[in-house]
């Protein structure tokens, strides 16, 4: 690639099951901040999108979820998908989510090693997996609680695992198309990283033969897609005309997502990958110390408001979850 379009992760956005039981385990469980409250901005089913990070809402620490178990759609696992997203946390802290997660019944493997790193495997209650990561390069600022730390707080993704039956192509996508190197590699693993490397910025590819495809669409239980941050729109479609010029044809316009423009481009392991901007930001609509508290609406929605939210489940944010006010 003549230019590094592509600068890190962005967002990783999942399908999970009640609204309620996703906000507990996110804030609660993982200890994550409340970003935003809003709703899919696709379909006519009104569903909520809710967006979970560290304590600065980091590009690279946001998990964004639909509760799909309202509409009644569950997904299936498979290959094609992202298989796991790995949370970053400090070498010496593993211990204590161990322990944490255990005390808390949370189903998880305890302490492994996988390509020379230390890793915790755990389960959303949907059956989404996920994993804290020891590594102590990640030096973003965790959220805190009263159960949590910042020496044992989640600083914000490490990597996601990517499940294909064939790596040989996914590899040709991410090298030659987004610009990632591969730096390990197993009988099984493959890890890649894309500019300074690291967290945030590595993407491991789990060759899954014998597993059969999983479902693309959305629905409860499955990782609808991962998504890179690009600089702005002018870069997005550079990137996009280049993509498309290798032969990448299957690659959205570019969607106004209202904290982002967003490109969709399906890869040829099968996982949707998103290219978002990352010059917009969340306080376009509330100010950064009171992120999370109120249900927004685009622009284009605010009409509708009444139509939109009166499907919605209820929902309480833990006030622990939520941006400190300033005092007046």
């Amino acid at each position: 690639m003549a230019k590094d379009y592509v600068t890190g992760m962005h967002h990783v956005t999942s399908c999970v099951g009640p609204a309620q039981e996703d906000i507990d385990f996110f804030t609660r469980i993982i200890g994550q901040r409340m970003v935003k409250q809003t709703v899919l901005f696709d379909g006519s089913t009104p569903i909520y999108h809710l967006y979970y990070g560290n304590r600065d809402a980091q590009l690279g620490t946001i998990m964004t979820t639909f509760p799909y178990r309202q509409a009644g759609i569950r997904g299936r696992k498979g290959t094609g998908q992202v298989a796991v997203t790995g949370y970053s946390v400090a070498e010496d802290a593993l211990e204590f989510w161990a322990r944490r997660l255990e005390r808390l019944g949370v189903t998880n493997d305890g302490i492994r090693q996988r390509l020379g790193q230390s890793v915790i495997r755990f389960e959303h209650p949907s059956g989404l997996e996920f994993e804290m990561v020891g590594d102590d390069r990640d030096t973003r600022a965790g959220w805190t609680t009263d159960e949590i730390e910042e020496k044992d707080s989640v600083r914000g993704f490490n990597a996601v695992t990517m499940s294909v039956r064939d790596r040989v192509e996914q590899e040709r996508f991410l090298v030659d198309a987004v610009g990632f190197r591969k730096t390990a590699e197993d009988e099984r693993y493959q890890r890649f990283e894309i500019a300074e490397g690291g967290p945030g910025c590595t993407v491991i590819v789990r060759h899954d033969p014998d597993v059969p495809q999983g479902s693309w669409t959305f629905g409860e239980g499955t990782v609808h897609h991962v998504a890179f941050a690009v600089r702005n729109d002018a870069e997005q479609m550079e990137f996009r005309e280049q993509v498309v010029g290798m032969g990448y044809t299957d690659c959205s316009e570019s969607k106004d997502r209202n904290y982002f423009h967003s490109v969709y481009c399906r890869s040829p392991g099968g996982i949707l990958c998103e290219f978002a901007t990352s010059d917009i930001g969340f306080t376009v609509d509330e100010p950064a110390e009171e992120l999370g508290r109120n249900l927004l609406l685009p622009p284009w929605f605010e009409s509708r408001r009444a139509e939109i939210v009166a499907p919605l489940e209820p929902i309480t944010v833990p006030a622990s979850s939520l941006g400190r006010k300033v005092p007046a």
